[in-house]
């Protein structure tokens, strides 16, 4: 008898609480991050070499995320009588496009979900499930567009949760008491805002309010109003105050305490376009919000939504990223757009897409195409190793700002003068939250 088939009977005979575990995970766990997808043109036909850099830094992590603000249809259904500002629409190939790049999840949540209806968005989660993207965020039901999604990799398993708290009221999702069926929509984050007013602003808000017989007394107790359907109170200084929905981030937060057990990454993902004061300084009610989902299980927060950098705060050891700007805007290069956005700037029906975004950038003198800030970003890259955060890298990436339109909205490697201007903006926008970050060898680094 050989000594392989003795082997195998000697093992055959051990119990199997004596044998060793199998080795898993042992190497460290990266996953690449970016904010914003709104892709209208296909990206494997490039060939730059800071372009092909870039997909191969995302392709080389053992997952990546992006926020699939894009809707993948072909006009089977019709546009929403409100939307997320432009309508969004892609041809279904660009999920493979995504897919190329090396991307393995998105969220669906977010302002743009709804713009086509139930049915874009139906259309929207066919293509990506057949491009195989694992997607969170919008679904059937409440509990569907709640629920956690999770990817295998081999050093780990990733759970997912995407919800908005910027969205057309239509395209929230709703639940049942069993007697009709649940609206299909998206994961909301509500929140409720206090406006905090002097006391002279208050008395001038209720004269006003009286005058126009908007204001009764019901609607003032003590030092509350209401009016113009919002909350004010009376307090020192004028300031907005927000809080997140209660009931919506517990359910929330019930969610990633389960998927937490359940996975060896917890990713809980926001599209908040929500600021407090600068578009660069997340709402309080993000803040709040994130910090909790850490709490509840997550080991990272990503934020997206307001097409600018956000800082970053490391939150008891684990990421908080309140916004990762822009990776793909490419909205000036749709095929088609309904009415209602040729309405909004007058333009008739003998006008098409190049008039309109003549129209609403005033020929690039204002609006998107003339802020830096919304074409500059990064794709982050944190590693974990038993489930420890380990470092953050930060690779700056360019758009392309100053571009033509039909060039500008792909992303690629920024240069080293752009490339330290980006981690630098970064950094200033990282200090309240104590982060620091180092420029080192062309890219930024975290280490919590």
């Amino acid at each position: 008898m050989n000594y392989l088939i003795r082997g195998v009977l000697l093992l055959a005979f051990i119990p199997s609480f004596l044998l060793p575990l199998p080795a898993q995970y042992d190497n460290p766990l990266r996953i690449a991050f970016t904010g914003d997808a709104i892709i209208t043109r296909k990206l494997s036909v490039y060939e730059e070499p800071e372009f092909l850099k870039m997909i191969e830094t995302i392709r080389e992590a053992d997952a990546a995320f992006t926020n699939l603000e894009m809707l993948f249809h072909n006009y089977e259904s019709y546009p929403m009588h409100q939307s997320g500002g432009t309508y969004m629409r892609g041809d279904p190939q660009l999920a493979e496009e995504l897919t190329w790049a090396g991307f393995d999840m998105v969220s669906i949540a977010n302002n743009h979900t709804g713009d086509y209806g139930v049915e874009g968005m139906r259309s929207t989660l066919r293509y990506v499930e057949e491009a195989g993207l694992v997607h969170a965020g919008a679904g059937e039901s409440l509990a569907q567009a709640r629920e956690a999604k999770f990817l295998e990799t081999a050093n780990g398993r990733v759970a997912l949760i995407s919800c908005a708290s910027t969205f057309p009221d239509h395209s929230r999702a709703g639940e049942t008491r069993g007697d009709i069926p649940p609206r299909p929509g998206l994961n909301p984050l509500r929140y409720r805002t206090r406006y905090i007013v002097t006391g002279e602003e208050m008395e001038q808000l209720a004269t006003v309010g009286k005058s126009l017989g908007m204001l009764s007394d019901t609607f003032q107790v003590e030092d509350r109003l209401r009016l113009f359907r919002q909350n004010f109170e009376r307090g020192e200084t004028p300031a907005a105050v927000t809080e997140p929905h209660a009931e919506d981030q517990e359910a929330i937060a019930a969610v990633t305490r389960n998927a937490s057990q359940l996975a060896d990454i917890t990713i809980v993902t926001i599209h908040a376009h929500e600021r407090d004061g600068d578009i660069t300084v997340p709402a309080q009610f993000l803040v709040t919000f994130a910090r909790n989902m850490i709490d509840a299980g997550a080991d990272i927060v990503v934020g997206h939504g307001p097409h600018v950098l956000r800082g970053i705060e490391i939150y008891k050891g684990k990421p908080i990223f309140y916004s990762l700007g822009d990776f793909m805007f490419q909205n000036e290069t749709l095929l088609r757009l309904p009415v209602e956005n040729y309405e909004r700037y007058g333009l008739g029906s003998d006008k098409h897409l190049g008039d309109f975004n003549a129209a609403r950038y005033r020929n690039d003198t204002q609006g998107f195409p003339t802020r830096p800030m919304v074409w500059e970003s990064v794709v982050a890259v944190p590693e974990w190793e038993n489930g420890e955060l380990q470092s953050i890298e930060l690779y700056p990436i360019t758009l392309g700002y100053g571009q033509p339109r039909q060039v500008r909205g792909r992303p690629m490697f920024a240069d080293e003068n752009l490339g330290k201007k980006i981690i630098g903006d970064l950094q200033r926008l990282s200090e309240p939250f104590g982060t620091t970050i180092e420029w080192k060898r062309g890219k930024g680094i975290v280490r919590p």
